[in-house]
């Protein structure tokens, strides 16, 4: 890691005068410090006293495969992770990320002491708070959150500000424990109040240059009013430490995650059934449009809500809650966070003049990451096959389209170097009825089918993929 070190040089002119005893009893005084300077220390000073105590300490420990993500090498290992986390509720509710926690067996948390000598002299070392253990109530992998629990009450928390009104150059401040460094601080400023990683990911990110190192992720990013904007979630590093480049998740989507896991204990995803492009220059020239920025809608699904609202392919959409619309990707963004059940105000522009749409939020049911919250590596994987599957029940039914069958198991997740045969491979989502002709009941039943192969055997899976029935073959790999 690079340390930048600033030096105060002082330059001192020496006068041609006699070195006197009279010289020497006559010294220059220091320019006298304002005031202000102090303020501020003692202004930050209080902030941080004031936020610390809602800060926590995460311990995980749990099983997973060998490598990044599922692998087919059926190699499950302990592993221990540490992160940092913040109580959102005095009765315990905490926000942390979930690749802190993601498949954890045994989740610890930190929590501060009260501290019975606030007011009298005390040692700089403060004692360590005590570890307790914490359930997990939700993780989702899309947003990189996840929701714990401890079973106390009357705690120190802190409340989610609006992500919306940062701005680029505010003052921030980070908390975590980096390194295992328990409640740490560092201060910056955002650089960006919406960075995307991806140009397709609807998730955005605030980017700040406040010291971010591993350890920090859960942690809190606050504003100088003590109020939670965003939480700690990755850095970008050629050397592994902070290179003044972090990410935060906004706080609106993190209250979005929040309360969807306390309220219903999973999340769901949102859309209103249009797709939204970009207004470029060549766009408007060819449809005709006056302006050649924004967003136009290239299209809208039949029947769905916007359909059923009035909204109509090649409306130029002006705002979206009032907020004005730029371009396609901040247009889906906006959707993003917006709650399932949520009404949302489009403002159009057509020929005949400006018009409001009252349009209604619903699930997306084609989300990959639908079933990723419910399994765990040591529960629900299936090795040779390189996936997460859970069995399909009355819960995972609701989130299916219509099944041609009953039985099966639903595919989760898979790993990048899952097994391919045929050209084809197993997706999120995949229904697996049957393995060689024999009906797969359960993730259990079909880990058992494939136990008795040998490697070099063929597996054809019968998989049901958007109502469509096909068959997959593959080949024992292990």
């Amino acid at each position: 890691m690079k340390h930048i070190h600033l030096l105060l040089i002082v330059g001192v002119t020496v006068l041609a005068l006699p070195w006197t005893d009279t010289a020497r009893s006559q010294p220059t005084k220091v320019k006298e410090i304002p005031r202000s300077l102090d303020e501020l220390s003692d202004s930050f000073e209080a902030l941080v006293e004031a936020i610390s105590p809602a800060v926590v300490q995460i311990f995980a420990t749990g099983y997973g495969p060998v490598g990044d993500g599922v692998t087919t090498s059926g190699l499950i290992v302990k592993r221990r992770a540490g992160g940092s986390g913040v109580i959102l509720h005095p009765d315990g509710y905490i926000i942390t990320n979930a690749h802190v926690v993601d498949g954890a067996r045994r989740v610890q948390v930190m929590l501060p002491l009260a501290d019975p000598t606030k007011k009298m002299a005390r040692s700089i070392l403060r004692p360590r708070g005590r570890r307790v253990e914490a359930q997990i109530v939700g993780v989702d992998r899309e947003t990189d959150l996840a929701v714990l629990k401890v079973a106390y009450s009357d705690l120190p928390y802190l409340e989610l500000g609006d992500s919306d009104e940062l701005r680029q150059g505010q003052i921030v401040l980070a908390f975590g424990s980096p390194y295992g460094l328990e409640n740490s601080v560092s201060m910056g400023v955002v650089s960006s109040v919406s960075r995307q990683l991806t140009p397709e990911a609807p998730m955005i990110y605030i980017q700040t240059d406040a010291t971010i190192n591993p350890g920090n992720s859960g942690g809190p990013l606050t504003d100088t009013q003590g109020r939670v904007v965003g939480i700690n979630t990755m850095i970008a590093s050629r050397g592994g430490g902070s290179e003044g480049v972090g990410f935060a998740a906004p706080s609106n989507i993190v209250l979005n995650v929040y309360r969807q896991f306390r309220s219903s204990g999973r999340v769901r995803r949102g859309h209103i059934g249009v797709h939204a492009q970009t207004i470029t220059a060549t766009v408007a020239a060819g449809l005709g449009l006056e302006r050649e920025w924004g967003v136009v809608l290239g299209d809208v699904y039949p029947g769905g809500p916007a359909d059923r609202a009035g909204l109509r392919i090649g409306d130029v959409v002006l705002t979206l809650n009032g907020k004005t619309m730029e371009n396609g990707r901040q247009f889906d963004v906006n959707l993003y966070r917006r709650p399932v059940g949520e009404e949302v105000t489009v403002e159009v522009e057509r020929i005949s003049g400006n018009r409001n749409f009252t349009v209604s939020v619903i699930e997306r049911q084609d989300d990959p990451e639908r079933f990723s919250n419910l399994v765990k590596p040591g529960k629900n994987l299936v090795p040779q096959l390189g996936i997460l599957a859970v069995d399909v029940d009355d819960y995972t039914r609701r989130m299916l389209p219509p099944l041609r069958r009953d039985d099966g198991v639903v595919v989760a997740a898979r790993a990048a170097d899952a097994p391919v045969g045929d050209n084809m491979f197993l997706l999120p989502g995949d229904v697996i009825h049957m393995v060689n002709r024999t009906p797969v009941g359960s993730v259990e039943n079909l880990r058992a089918l494939l136990n008795g192969l040998q490697t070099g055997d063929a597996v054809v899976c019968q998989v049901e993929r958007g109502g469509q029935l096909m068959f997959i073959a593959l080949e024992i790999d292990i």
